[in-house]
């Protein structure tokens, strides 16, 4: 399976917000991170949940605490799956 990022590509997570499970926190939805790594390839949990096996690429993205959450001035990483992942 190829992946899509690389380690320092800037990515924007997605706004949609799903009336279903989803591991995209409403904290990071729209927000700009950089991606530091890989976390693997894993079933998309949202679709996991609803009975469909889909695995596609895990990514490691930084986000600076300032674009969460407005101020900080540590960082935080989330696991991401691809599809809740577009080009900056």
């Amino acid at each position: 399976m190829s992946e899509r990022y690389r380690a320092g590509d800037r990515v924007r997570t997605s706004t949609v917000d799903p009336d279903h499970h989803t591991r995209l926190p409403g904290y990071a939805r729209g927000r700009v991170g950089v991606v530091v790594g890989d976390d693997g390839v894993h079933p998309l949990a949202d679709l996991r949940a609803r009975g469909v096996v889909r695995p596609q690429p895990v990514y490691l993205v930084r986000f600076t605490a300032r674009e969460l959450f407005g101020q900080g001035d540590h960082s935080v990483t989330l696991s991401l799956w691809e599809d809740y992942l577009s080009d900056e």
